[in-house]
């Protein structure tokens, strides 16, 4: 295909995809209401602790645009598979035969690894509303912006959903050749202090609780993702050496001298 072709068919597989976020829009509107509520259920409970808690507009425009914005983020999520689909199509005709099985492997394991860390995130925030609210003298009236709050919980879920994706990263590089099994469990140190941080970003500092229950799972998945790599680095040393042996040379040393 020439370069005018790849642009063409970019801009269908473009256009499908927003069609599909554009019908998906419909369904995530009337979801909307629904969503609002389960988010802003940790300033509800706010209140009910005695807490002059509320979610406030700043202007005549704010509770629409807010309704948009989940909607948008919903249909965004119901036309994933859509959209993954178009990306990949678009891609898929450049990789070869293995890398279109990684491929599909990776994304196997992303989309559920992303949907779950998204449901942890989700489960720490009224943790980390609560302990941020504290820090507020009793006195004072707890006023949030409608848009900051939904901003804050958007980024907070989409930052662990994407932690809990990095160990199928790690995998997918390791099946491709890039990454020893090795190499990822000889790194578990530099590994468990950026999961540390990471979570330690993501929740308040403060709060121990909420950073555990975020990082013990990704450490988890990171020595787990070690665990599979060094199996198929073991699988793949074993075919490559019997490969070899039938023309009597020693891999070791052809590898050495590669």
């Amino acid at each position: 295909m020439t370069l005018g072709d790849h642009l063409v068919e970019l801009r269908k597989r473009l256009m499908i995809s927003a069609i599909a976020i554009v019908v998906a829009l419909v369904a995530g509107w009337f979801l909307s209401d629904w969503v609002w509520d389960m988010l802003r259920r940790p300033i509800e409970q706010l209140g009910e602790q005695g807490r002059d808690a509320i979610i406030a507009y700043g202007d005549i425009t704010g509770a629409f645009d807010t309704k948009v914005q989940i909607a948008l983020f919903i249909a965004i999520l119901i036309a994933s598979p859509v959209w993954l689909y178009q990306i990949w199509a678009f891609l898929a005709p450049g990789l070869t035969k293995r890398e279109k099985l990684y491929g599909v492997g990776f994304l196997g394991a992303a989309v559920p690894l992303f949907l779950g860390g998204a449901f942890a995130g989700w489960m720490v925030m009224p943790n980390i509303v609560r302990l941020l609210a504290s820090f507020q003298p009793d006195e004072d009236a707890f006023y949030l912006q409608a848009r900051l709050y939904l901003d804050f919980a958007v980024k907070l879920l989409l930052a662990v959903g994407i932690g809990f994706v990095m160990p199928a990263l790690l995998v997918m590089l390791n099946f491709m050749g890039v990454l020893r099994g090795q190499s990822i469990l000889k790194s578990w140190r530099i590994a468990i202090l950026l999961i540390i941080l990471f979570a330690g970003i993501t929740t308040p500092a403060a709060d121990l609780m909420s950073m555990f229950l975020l990082a013990a799972p990704i450490a988890v998945l990171y020595f787990a993702a070690a665990g599979i790599a060094i199996l198929h680095d073991r699988r793949a040393d074993k075919r490559r050496a019997a490969e070899f042996a039938e023309y009597d040379l020693d891999p070791v040393a052809t590898k050495d001298d590669e």
